[in-house]
């Protein structure tokens, strides 16, 4: 009976997870919209500067492309909420950000950073040689000579380093990011009834099924949405360094229950890319991109959701 009521629970769970749902008075399915909030984090913010370079800091920069990015987002996908973990320049710890994106039970986390390619770059040149003077032996006997040795010139160039990355979280987190699913269950666990809910036992093996499926589930798109933004970044013309997964520095990604991606703009540390970050041609570009990206992400999951909805049909 045990083992009837854990498979006839799942079922019901995954129905209303991956299924659309069905109207009384319709013999349509009702398909529930694939892409409807993004939590919009713009990086560091109030004394945490961030990546700096000759003339702005990293979280002004992040401020003010996230801000564009929302009301782009507002224009071109109107159906799509958004919110933002700060307008403005404030510091909140990446643990309250966190909790924000869950609280606000976002379908997205999208996270603005500035990349920083570390100090200048020292270079030095051998010119020639030159005398010195030295000594050798100690008091009465001590007596001066000339030596040559080498001379060399000395300067430095700032880093060179340029280009856009989109960072997920790397599987190792993956127990991490399934602690906050289980910590947050009601974002997609919300059709099933309170009563199930509060029979479901925590520690249920079905429960771990559905919160192992929902991880891979957001790791796989997440890997899909950062592989999308370099590719149409790489369309305007940006110098692409790949999506990647950060092992480490990004704790937010695997602590909000939803899909995340951290997407690194530029190089403050270049004084071509600052210029770029901070002008607003440039704001806007990156801005495009992501809508751009987005746009695609939100037609894939539409278009699963409506092959999940077109198979179920078939089945009844």
């Amino acid at each position: 009976m045990m083992i009837r009521k854990y498979a006839a629970l799942l079922l019901l769970i995954l129905c209303s997870v991956f299924s659309s749902s069905f109207t009384a008075k319709q013999d349509k399915p009702v398909q529930k919209q694939a892409l409807r909030k993004i939590i919009i984090d713009a990086g560091h913010g109030g004394a945490d500067f961030g990546a700096s370079g000759r003339f702005s800091h990293e979280k002004d920069i992040a401020l003010a492309v996230a801000l564009k990015l929302e009301q782009m987002i507002h224009d071109e996908i109107p159906d799509v909420e958004t919110y933002m973990t700060r307008r403005t320049d404030v510091f909140d710890p990446v643990t309250e950000k966190a909790k924000i994106a869950n609280r606000e039970k976002g379908d997205l986390f999208v996270c603005i950073h500035v990349n920083e390619g570390g100090g200048a770059i020292k270079h030095s040149e051998f010119i020639g040689y030159k005398e010195v003077t030295k000594y050798r032996g100690k008091g009465k006997k001590k007596k001066a000579y000339t030596a040559k040795v080498k001379e060399y010139r000395y300067w430095t160039t700032p880093n060179p380093a340029k280009g856009t990355e989109t960072f997920i979280y790397g599987v190792d987190k993956s127990n991490a990011a399934k602690a906050a699913l289980s910590a947050n269950e009601d974002m997609y666990l919300d059709s099933v009834s309170a009563k199930e809910l509060k029979d479901f036992n925590p520690n249920d093996p079905a429960k771990m099924m559905i919160i192992n499926m929902k991880t891979q589930t957001y790791f796989s798109r997440s890997a899909n949405l950062a592989l999308t933004i370099e590719e149409e970044f790489q369309k305007v013309g940006r110098i692409s360094r790949e999506a990647k997964q950060r092992q480490k520095g990004i704790w937010v990604l695997q602590a909000v229950a939803m899909p995340a991606v951290l997407v690194e703009t530029g190089f403050i540390s270049n004084p071509e890319e600052e210029d770029y970050l901070n002008s607003e041609q440039g704001q806007k570009e990156i801005c495009e991109v992501l809508v751009k990206s987005l746009k695609r992400y939100k037609y894939s999951l539409e278009k699963q959701m409506s092959n999940v909805s077109g198979a179920s049909g078939l089945r009844k």
